[in-house]
């Protein structure tokens, strides 16, 4: 166990079929999960909370970064937290890899750790998929300031000084790379934050894909983040 200072945030939408499994797993090692049920109508919150995560509920669907904002919020309500993760609720993200990121930020110097799928070769993904998520990155870098190799992946560990200062507004594909910016902005004593990447294995599955994980999902960020 992890430890009571952890807290997986997990955007919420239609995902009754998967989130129980999502949920029990990831609390054999991290017990603090909030779910933040955005608007779905299935029983997803149900399942969420009968394997023991708290849920918070939108009443409309608001988009993913909206979750994101209000799950670090009720984070942010526990005194003990020090480290915010944000996880999907469909399977793609591996607990090992959530476990590798934390003990890496909670030994290291850094104060985000982000999740990189092209850090190594365990994420099948198509070429031509890879080649829009590389365009919508070198977009972000150029815009934003940093320097990451994959900007629009979901997984990241936060700690609590910078999730106390991130305020998204994006609340759809955007919201990742406004994440990017704001932390790219952010200053603490004047120094500014420090950040590292982490290979992570997104799964991809046929059910994660129906979900919204195809080439066409990666071509809207790119096409919002140009937009915005």
């Amino acid at each position: 166990m992890q430890g009571n200072d952890v807290w997986l945030v997990v955007p919420l939408y239609n995902e009754a079929r998967v989130i129980g499994d999502v949920v029990r797993t990831a609390r054999t090692r991290f017990p603090k999960v909030v779910c933040v049920d955005d608007g779905s109508t299935d029983d997803s919150a149900q399942r969420a909370e009968e394997a023991g995560a708290v849920v918070v509920r939108h009443p409309v669907n608001l988009g993913q970064g909206a979750a994101l904002q209000t799950g670090f919020d009720y984070a942010l309500t526990d005194p003990d937290m020090r480290y915010c993760v944000t996880f999907d609720a469909d399977g793609q993200h591996q607990l090992t890899d959530v476990e590798a990121m934390v003990d890496l930020i909670r030994h290291g110097d850094t104060q985000v750790i982000f999740g990189s799928r092209f850090l190594d070769d365990r994420t099948a993904a198509s070429g031509l998929k890879k080649l829009v998520l590389r365009a919508a990155v070198a977009y972000t870098n150029l815009t934003t300031g940093t320097r990451l190799t994959d900007a629009h992946n979901g997984l990241r560990v936060l700690d609590r000084g910078v999730v106390e200062r991130l305020d998204i507004t994006q609340n759809r594909m955007a919201h990742a790379s406004e994440i990017v910016a704001q932390i790219g902005a952010m200053r603490f004593d004047g120094r500014p934050v420090s950040y590292a990447e982490a290979p992570v294995h997104i799964l991809y599955t046929d059910y994660s894909k129906a979900k919204g994980q195809s080439l066409w999902n990666a071509v809207n960020i790119l096409a919002e983040l140009i937009w915005r």
